[in-house]
């Protein structure tokens, strides 16, 4: 996608009136294209190769191919697609298994329109989206996993140690910033809350990523949970 493009959405529910509020939702002045539709997760493939969207905006539960095996299935033909999950469901297995299978990001279908909307541009423009509750989620995820003994003691001791010297790496505003993103603030509510504008908050995100090595903002929450930065 070119810079100030309009994303090119394919939107694949298997509720018609979901796809028909979805895609007045999207189609604001400030929205995106939705270039294609589709009913069932075994429709996504063709409709990638037809249509070449950014971004594939995708439900979980469908009646034959689900969600998770249909980004599986286009990621595995299509490794550059783009995949944002859009679900009523904030189950935390469906969170991590949709992380797994590459989506690049997981927002409930209550997330106001123009949050909904900031998403698919943050993933069009290859970052990841979270909602705020899905990256709480994340979040006790781990600490559950911490919880049951997958790490003892001393291992999560060490694993939070590396977490901060890694941390340490950052300047002060840096890790304000890094600690937003774990909450799940996309850019522009973290410009908002931090008082700084959105091109700032993009410059501190790159330069967090290229700093600790990470590949993207899912990376970054989990790093600020290992480092026992979040309550």
């Amino acid at each position: 996608m070119t810079g100030g493009a309009r994303p090119r959405v394919v939107l694949v529910d298997d509720d018609p009136l979901v796809r028909a509020g979805l895609r007045m939702m999207l189609g604001g002045p400030d929205g995106v294209d939705v270039v294609g539709e589709g009913e069932d997760g075994e429709q996504v493939l063709g409709l990638v190769e037809v249509h070449r969207p950014d971004v594939v905006l995708m439900d979980i539960r469908m009646a034959r191919t689900d969600g998770l095996t249909a980004t599986r299935d286009l990621l595995a033909a299509h490794p550059e697609a783009k995949v944002l999950i859009l679900t009523t469901f904030d189950v935390d297995d469906y969170v991590m298994e949709a992380l797994r299978a590459g989506a690049r990001g997981f927002v409930l279908k209550d997330t106001p329109p123009d949050r909904l909307v900031a998403a698919v541009h943050e993933v069009a423009g290859g970052d990841h989206a979270l909602s705020p509750s899905v990256a709480a989620l994340l979040v006790r995820h781990v600490a559950s996993e911490q919880r049951a003994g997958q790490l003892a003691g001393s291992a999560r001791d060490r694993r939070a140690q590396l977490a901060r010297d890694r941390l340490a790496r950052l300047t002060e505003r840096e890790l304000e910033v890094a600690r937003a993103v774990a909450r799940g603030g996309a850019n522009a509510q973290i410009a908002r809350d931090l008082y700084m504008g959105v091109p700032t908050v993009k410059a501190h995100v790159s330069s967090i990523l290229a700093k600790l090595g990470l590949a993207n903002r899912v990376q970054v929450a989990l790093l600020v949970h290992d480092a026992e930065e979040l309550e």
